[in-house]
């Protein structure tokens, strides 16, 4: 498998949207499983098969983190992100396998069919009850998008909003954010997907909805026609939801697979997957 060179143009983001990701230091900030102290070659690593890395994704899978649906192609910034821990670890790209997990399955507690998934999880108390997190490979805020002409197109602050029909996809920061920071005066549309939201967006059947803030510059410039980005809104989380690789609770490899995103960290990598992937090309207005 060959990974092929930049497909199409990256997209933007701000300063206060994204911010570099620091090592993790402590269990607080996403790891709570344990490589039992031992070496993280691939030979010492209880993975769900011999000699591969199972590495996780849904489906769709979009851009900007992912290329063409395809997370095999190493195009896309959580693409890159899982070989460049893959390799961390000490796995070639021809031992890695990818497998299709729905996002609200991956967050279920039980038993999981991958070494780790990559699907822009926030970290947070609720799902460490469930499931273990690396160390935060990415951190954003959410973005509130909408097609020219809407209700909601034209709005300056969270207000303009209250009263107006929004929608995100279902158990994501997204729609924590839509319900407990706008506060939206009806009950918000839930989603099993942002497929699912976009169209309902584009028929008209909401008027705005909330998607990381990457991912609405994807969607409002190349998925959707007319597509606006309200803004980004300020109250996403202390510093911006920060990103973890999703384990099975109490998972072997949680340590050995932090360890990998810190080197990146702390290496440069994940900077330079960033501006190579989510680079700065436009402004998004604030919320508040």
């Amino acid at each position: 498998m060959r990974r092929r060179p930049l497909a199409l143009a990256v997209l933007a983001t701000t300063a206060l949207a994204v911010t570099a990701c620091a090592p993790q230091e402590s269990s607080d900030a996403g790891a709570s499983g344990s490589s039992g102290g031992g070496s993280c070659a691939p030979a010492d690593l209880d993975t769900v098969a011999d000699d591969t890395l199972t590495i996780a994704t849904d489906q769709p899978a979009y851009e900007p983190w992912m290329v063409d649906d395809d997370p095999t192609n190493g195009e896309g910034y959580e693409s890159a992100v899982a070989y460049a821990v893959a390799e961390q670890l000490g796995y070639t790209e021809d031992q890695v396998e990818w497998t299709r997990v729905q996002f609200n399955t991956a967050i279920s507690p039980g038993d999981k069919s991958f070494d780790f998934d990559i699907n822009q999880f926030t970290i947070n108390d609720e799902r460490r009850q469930a499931v273990d997190f690396s160390s935060p490979y990415y951190t954003a805020t959410q973005a509130v998008i909408t097609t020219a002409g809407s209700a909601a197109d034209g709005a300056t602050s969270l207000a303009d909003l209250q009263d107006l029909r929004l929608g995100a996809q279902v158990a994501t920061t997204s729609l924590t954010v839509l319900t407990d920071v706008i506060d939206p005066t009806t009950d918000p549309v839930v989603f099993n997907t942002n497929d699912d939201a976009k169209l309902a967006l584009q028929n008209g059947q909401v008027d705005a909805i909330v998607v990381d803030l990457p991912t609405a510059f994807f969607i409002t410039s190349a998925e959707l026609d007319d597509g606006v980005i309200v803004g980004q809104v300020a109250d996403s989380g202390e510093s911006g939801d920060q990103f973890g690789l999703l384990l099975a609770k109490d998972s072997p490899l949680t340590d050995c697979v932090s360890q990998a995103v810190d080197a990146l960290e702390a290496d440069g990598t994940l900077a330079d997957l960033q501006d190579q992937w989510l680079s700065q090309a436009a402004d998004a207005p604030v919320l508040n």
